[in-house]
């Protein structure tokens, strides 16, 4: 007869002790553990079963081995097993089954056996391994029921686990932290005596629920100075981003003569890491290099991997790396710590050289390369890592599949960023927050807004990256209104921007022109939000000034900065010059970027193509002339497009590619059919000194139009066609598609450098306004 274990709750102890004899059969001539060798009958009720019955349980071993042989005991064997140890008085054994049976299959019945009898060791036991898997407060009652009935209510060790499983059971987000931490409180309160494990775990439940005034009134309250609870102190704080408390609890820890030990030092070093207090963690490291002549292994491991983070992350990488080669061991730690050095600082060459050399690694390895070859503009690397990554075995999380997905956004790889999707949905990964934002910038970046909307739409949760990515891929196409009508939406769910909300902000302003919304929110920074601008928020504020030919007021704001201007306060300014040919104000500003940035191409570009566009052509010569003998070369523009899965690359006057002389031949063609819609050539913008004829020759292969042609020769009728290029598109281009876009009646999409361009029926989205 097969019973479940609900059928043996049912009937009780007596079942239980049937199941036995069937599974568990005395040897002949022996009776079941529960008979009395005396009367040969079952006990009057409440006497206890007879104790010596060592034959019986070694019985009940042979039995139990025999069985493992044929098939894994059951839950109903198990408990049936912890009966009989527990009744023979053997309660280590019992103690064995316990814990060697898994927490899927014990239920109640199983944990009532293991409680009939118990020592304190073992309470203590079942009572920590009850709290692994207790949800709400009435399991905690019926743990401190058993306990009372038990008469070990007064026992440190069994109390401490009981105040342990209201604790757990406190981070539950189904339970109410309040009442499991108020009792727990109760029963320390009650408690005849208290040791170190006591304060412990009452302070460490109301840091993890976010108490941390009740956790230091515990701390305050401690008679004895325990050097286990304030470390857990301080870690809370830390935590919770309090650091001067958390300096301050070392400080004391130091007066009062606690000892220190590495939890102290990995939590006080963390604090000085995350707030950039170098001098401070360079402080700490000297008093450890003074006061730990002779470290355990342990110690000296997680303390170097708190240091190499310090380093870093406050700018000293090589120092960072001095400590991490003297280190004489290291793990995963050591190893991603400096890897994520170098990859967070944009030291991509040194990052692939260390990456290679790791001896093992693992997936947050992986992911930190991918991730950093992404976010450094090295999309098809990150690719291909990422494959490499699948291919040695391992299965991709979603800080990986979102690291591979940015790649896509560099490459503007729409469909390869599409399957990644798909796989992340098939994988459980598409509620993952850092995937959803990385699919926001994908969709935005190759082109479609409306994607990356549907997403933002349908992520579980939001944080304030998601807002920054949606608002500036907004911004980035041209939809200014937008984009702040959706920070106001921000505000009203009482998410808090940051610096980087206002920058994807003044940069939606800059692109639809909206002066008066830009400045207002650039006022508000530190007005209303507390927030002071940098200067990266001052050139958003420049170039928005600028790009609508407010010089003056540029010029003033410039003047009024509280730091001397930088590099990117005057490609702003120069930009804006070149637009309107503000050719005094342009030539100021392309001085002072030759004394910050004497090799960046850019400059020479700008202020060669203002010549030009004046017809002052020996100042052209100038500018190139100084460019050969600097050694500058200008970085060729290049513009690509994909094609059923594959990226196919234009550059200017391009002979390489296989079909270009397909493409040449239906460009020619349709700019017949554009100049019967009145476009002409605008010729100004051909930066060389020649002949009208050879000018628009020269208009005719630049990048932007041989990729648009090309995926108009080979995408699907009606499909729409979507180019990227590395430089700011040229204005004729802009002009041609708009014909363009008229003639062949579909929806053209430029991202250049800047920002994007939707050309639908001969108009384009940015207004003429780039």
């Amino acid at each position: 007869m097969n019973l479940s274990t609900h059928q043996a709750a049912a009937a009780g102890i007596d079942l239980q002790r049937k199941i036995s004899v069937k599974f568990f059969p005395a040897p002949l001539g022996l009776a079941p553990p529960w008979v009395s060798p005396c009367s040969g009958s079952r006990p009057a009720m409440g006497l206890r079963p007879a104790r010596s019955m060592s034959t019986t349980v070694v019985n009940a071993i042979v039995q139990l081995r025999q069985w493992k042989q044929d098939e894994e005991p059951d839950i109903v064997a198990r408990t049936t097993l912890i009966t009989a140890y527990s009744n023979a008085g053997n309660l280590k054994l019992a103690r064995e089954v316990f814990g060697g049976t898994p927490l899927s299959m014990r239920d109640t019945v199983f944990y009532n056996a293991m409680i009939t009898g118990p020592d304190n060791f073992t309470f203590t036991s079942v009572l920590g391994a009850l709290a692994l898997i207790v949800e709400d407060e009435k399991h905690c009652q019926q743990m401190h029921c058993f306990m009372l009935k038990s008469g070990t209510g007064l026992v440190t060790s069994v109390l401490n686990a009981l105040i342990s499983a209201y604790v757990k059971c406190s981070y539950s987000p189904l339970a109410s932290s309040s009442l499991l931490m108020g009792a727990a409180k109760r029963l320390f309160d009650e408690m005849p005596e208290r040791d170190e494990l006591t304060w412990t775990t009452m302070i460490t439940g109301y840091v993890r629920n976010d108490d941390l005034d009740a956790a230091r009134e515990f701390l305050d309250g401690m008679t004895e100075n325990m050097g286990v609870a304030w470390n857990a102190m301080i870690s809370g704080y830390v935590h919770h981003g309090f650091i001067d408390e958390a300096l301050e609890m070392f400080r004391k820890m130091h007066l009062k003569g606690i000892q220190h030990d590495e939890f102290t030092y990995t939590s006080v070093i963390s604090a000085c890491a995350n707030a950039g207090l170098f001098k401070h963690g360079k402080q700490v490291h000297a008093f450890i290099l003074r006061t730990e002549e002779k470290p355990k292994p342990d110690f000296s491991l997680s303390v170097n991997n708190a240091l190499v983070t310090l380093y870093w992350k406050c700018g000293k990488v090589d120092e960072a790396r001095e400590i991490f080669d003297k280190m004489l061991s290291r793990d995963f730690v050591s190893w991603n710590a400096i890897l994520s050095a170098y990859v967070n600082l944009g030291r991509i060459v040194e990052a692939k050289s260390f990456f290679k050399e790791m001896p093992e690694r693992n997936l947050l390895t992986w992911t930190v390369m991918i991730s950093g070859l992404a976010q450094n503009g090295f999309g098809e690397e990150g690719l291909k890592l990422f494959n490499q990554m699948r291919i040695e075995g391992f299965e991709p999380c979603d800080y990986a599949f979102a690291g591979a997905i940015t790649s896509c956004a560099v490459l503007g790889a729409l469909e390869h960023g599409r399957q990644l999707h798909a796989q992340l949905v098939q994988l459980g990964h598409d509620s993952s927050l850092s995937a959803g934002n990385a699919l926001i910038t994908m969709y935005a970046r190759c082109g479609i807004v409306e994607a990356a909307n549907c997403v933002f739409l349908t992520m579980p949760y939001l944080d304030s990256v998601s807002w920054n990515a949606m608002i500036a891929a907004l911004g980035q196409h041209g939809h200014g209104l937008q984009a702040i009508e959706l920070f106001d939406q921000m505000l009203k769910e009482n998410i808090v921007p940051d610096r980087i909300t206002f920058l994807t902000v003044l940069s939606a302003c800059s692109h639809a022109g909206l002066v008066k919304e830009g400045r207002h929110y650039f006022n508000s920074m530190c007005g209303c939000y507390g927030i002071t601008p940098g200067e990266d928020h001052y050139a958003r504020l420049i170039d928005l000034l600028a790009r609508a030919g407010k010089f003056s007021e540029a010029n003033d704001v410039i003047e009024s900065m509280p730091f001397e201007p930088g590099a990117p306060i005057w490609e702003a300014l120069l930009a804006g010059c070149r637009t309107h040919g503000n050719m005094d104000l342009g030539i100021q500003a392309a001085e002072r970027l030759f004394e910050l940035m004497p090799q960046h191409d850019g400059t020479y570009v700008l202020l060669s193509n203002m010549y030009a566009t004046a017809g002052r052509w020996n100042e052209v010569a100038k500018v190139r002339k100084l460019m050969r003998d600097r050694g500058i070369k200008k970085e060729p523009g290049c513009s690509w497009t994909e094609v059923e899965s594959k990226v196919h690359v234009f550059l200017v006057d391009d002979t390489v590619h296989p079909e270009v002389q397909a493409v040449y031949n239906y460009l020619e063609q349709l700019v017949l059919e554009m100049r019967k819609l009145g476009y002409v050539p605008d010729t100004k913008f051909v930066l060389h000194d020649m002949e009208y004829e050879h000018k628009e020759s020269v208009l005719a292969t630049h990048s932007e139009k041989l990729a648009v042609v090309f995926g108009l020769m080979k995408l699907p009728l009606g499909a729409t066609i979507r180019v990227f290029k590395n430089l700011r598109i040229c204005g004729d281009c802009h002009n041609a598609f708009k014909f363009m876009s008229k003639v062949v009646g579909r929806e053209i999409v430029v991202r250049d450098g800047k920002r994007f361009h939707h050309f639908r029926n001969g108009e384009c989205s940015c207004g003429n306004y780039w």
